[in-house]
């Protein structure tokens, strides 16, 4: 595994979350394989990497839905046992949602699983629907909810007993762009307040915007890991972003050119290695007429594709 270890605390200092050397198999199959991460308190650290790398089962174990066939977890400082569940909120990728409950019903009944009092789940049902436009919905059942509306629910359930540590698994999975907009702005107000948040996705430009640290795995294995700022700075400036009109000869010049990505209205150009940009900016202008051309860190899928090239 590639990793930064001055971007964590060292073992055995105050982290939220600690696995060592995880694994778990079904049958045959390998689904996380000796995994180690650490998350520090009042981060969002993303769990990240492709459908069918071992998210699902990290967070299954985390939360203790099962459990490892070896390795250790620790939270809050103190190896993982039943009566740190209660300090932990889950959303799930799967619908879990009663379909003929009503939407306050069903908050409450979450919130009362948690050790809420119903008047206090109630109010604070009330609170979170207002803040993510579902008030005129909470007398409606389940089933009349859109998928969107009902992953709002959902992630309501999973935050009214004001857990310590949220884990969330593909939070913006049937999301519109406006709703999606509201729950990163619910999880960035979370983490202001002093949470911990781990989120799984295979959308990597959500985490990107999102995430302090990420831990990338694929096939069970965690390939790379660390502080992302750091991440991406040690990948170096190498990506250019170009809008022009006229000859493109020049992104087929193999000395500066590694890959291009055309889109249409603009292109994305991987510089290839010992590249000068200022070398490929006078190419280009001698070509074409420019109306942009911006340096850029790579993106986080690029930093994925690359480390898992070279796992």
């Amino acid at each position: 595994m590639t990793s930064l270890p001055s971007a964590f605390p060292a073992a055995g200092a105050a982290s939220t979350v600690e696995l060592s050397n995880v694994r778990k198999t079904y049958d045959q199959f390998v689904a996380v394989d000796a995994l180690s991460l650490l998350i520090q308190p009042g981060k969002v650290h993303g769990l990240l990497g492709p459908n069918g790398a071992g998210k699902t089962s990290t967070l299954r174990m985390l939360i203790g839905i099962i459990v490892p066939d070896s390795g250790e977890i620790r939270v809050f400082g103190e190896s993982l046992r039943r009566a740190h569940i209660q300090r932990m909120g889950y959303l799930p990728e799967e619908r879990g949602l009663y379909r003929k409950m009503k939407v306050l019903d069903h908050l409450v009944f979450l919130g009362e699983l948690k050790g809420l009092g119903r008047r206090e789940a109630a109010a604070r049902a009330l609170r979170w629907c207002e803040r993510l436009d579902l008030s005129a919905w909470t007398s409606k059942k389940v089933e009349e909810l859109s998928k969107g509306m009902q992953q709002k629910v959902q992630f309501i359930g999973a935050l009214l007993h004001e857990p310590d540590l949220i884990v969330m698994d593909e939070p913006f999975s049937g999301l519109d762009p406006a709703n999606t907009v509201e729950l990163k702005d619910a999880l960035l107000e979370l983490k202001k307040a002093g949470k911990t948040i781990l989120l799984s996705t295979h959308r990597m430009d959500q985490a990107e915007r999102l995430c302090d640290s990420i831990c990338l795995i694929n096939n069970g294995r965690g390939i790379l890991q660390g502080d992302l700022n750091r991440i991406k700075a040690g990948y170096g400036k190498r990506n250019v972003q170009i809008k022009y009109e006229g000859d493109s000869s020049f992104l087929r010049e193999p000395r500066l050119v590694r890959s291009f990505n055309d889109y249409g209205n603009y292109v994305e150009v991987r510089l290839a290695p010992g590249a000068d940009a200022q070398e490929l900016l006078r190419l280009a202008g001698a070509h074409a007429r420019l109306s942009k051309f911006e340096v850029e860190e790579p993106s986080l899928e690029e930093i994925f594709i690359d480390a898992v090239n070279h796992a």
